[in-house]
């Protein structure tokens, strides 16, 4: 995969890189799905439960890649997975997901081949800040509409099966006087790094890892916007208000269904009153101090992950371009 004109500050997230033409269009027309599909330039991404083939190379030198299977050798993969979903085109291929769900993992791992290679189905989280960015989006995008399409298979109005159009970017109910279409989910989440002065408000959950903190975070309410919600939030969680909400970026986050849109926002004091029904603590951090921490690799205190959009959230903090 080739580069592509950058668009925004965006591009610098995980997942979020992509030169896929999507091909809207073209994707309605069934023969040429069928030609794509069978042809000698496809190339299928499978999925099972959630989890990508991914040759795991042997970082840093040989970093982890997409395992991507030629469509004619793997025919056995398309009898035995469900129908399998146009994700897009690219330097004259055709990519198509496909879903092993219902297989065991030992047949699913047969049908791919990963006995003979070095392949296996990982979780896409562990291994996503050490692959290269398309890779990454590419997988990412796989894995979301896989989770979108085993969730909807049967119609939110009627409860009648659905039926997959357009290469799989739509299900229509089998219901002809019901007829609903149900087009992929994504649920629009606010994640954002409130500062005061020279300090962060950072938080953490009890299941996350030793030492971890992170943003806070939420799912946008009907009839909010991004603004509201990420004051909302903030104020749910920590108790604070706060003002000058500007956007950062936003990032595919298909763990399960999410798109983060990233936020810096201003604290009007740093009185505290943590919901501890939401988190475990949340304190502020001054910059300085973080910095020291990050260089000594504290295991008391941690940053996000790599991969995430918080961590990004916090770095431009760090370097002063949270503007």
């Amino acid at each position: 995969m080739s580069d592509r004109l950058r668009l925004s500050r965006s591009d610098d997230n995980f997942y979020a890189w992509s030169t896929l033409d999507r091909a809207s269009v073209r994707r309605a027309d069934p023969a040429w799905l069928e030609a794509q599909l069978h042809g000698l330039r496809g190339r299928l991404v499978p999925v099972w439960r959630s989890r990508n083939l991914i040759d795991p190379g042997a970082p840093p030198e040989d970093p982890p890649e997409a395992a991507l299977l030629p469509t004619e050798r793997f025919g056995a993969l398309l009898e035995r997975g469900d129908e399998p979903l146009f994700l897009g085109l690219h330097g004259g291929l055709a990519y198509f997901a496909s879903d092993l769900s219902r297989l065991e993992q030992t047949e699913a791992e047969a049908i791919c081949g990963v006995r003979a290679d070095r392949a296996e189905f990982l979780d896409l989280r562990f291994v996503g800040p050490m692959m290269n960015r398309e890779h990454g989006n590419l997988l990412a995008y796989a894995r979301g509409m896989l989770t979108w399409r085993r969730r909807h298979m049967f119609c939110g109005v009627c409860g009648n099966e659905t039926r997959p159009k357009d290469g799989g970017h739509l299900r229509v109910c089998s219901d002809e006087k019901c007829g609903t279409s149900h087009f992929p989910r994504t649920d629009p989440a606010v994640i954002m790094l409130v500062t005061y002065g020279e300090k962060c408000l950072l938080g953490r959950q009890k299941t996350w890892p030793p030492g971890m903190h992170s943003t806070l975070a939420g799912f946008v309410e009907p009839g909010e916007t991004l603004e509201m919600a990420v004051a909302r939030e903030v104020f749910e969680e920590s108790g604070v208000r706060v003002h000058d909400v500007r956007y950062h970026s936003s990032q595919p986050w298909p763990f399960p269904t999410s798109l983060m849109l990233g936020f810096h926002a201003r604290a009007l004091s740093d009185e505290l009153d943590v919901n501890t029904d939401e988190l475990e603590l949340a304190a502020w951090f001054e910059r300085d101090w973080v910095i020291e921490q990050i260089g000594r690799r504290s295991e008391e205190f941690k940053l996000p992950r790599r991969d995430s959009i918080a961590r990004q959230l916090c770095e431009d903090w760090l370097a002063g371009r949270a503007g």
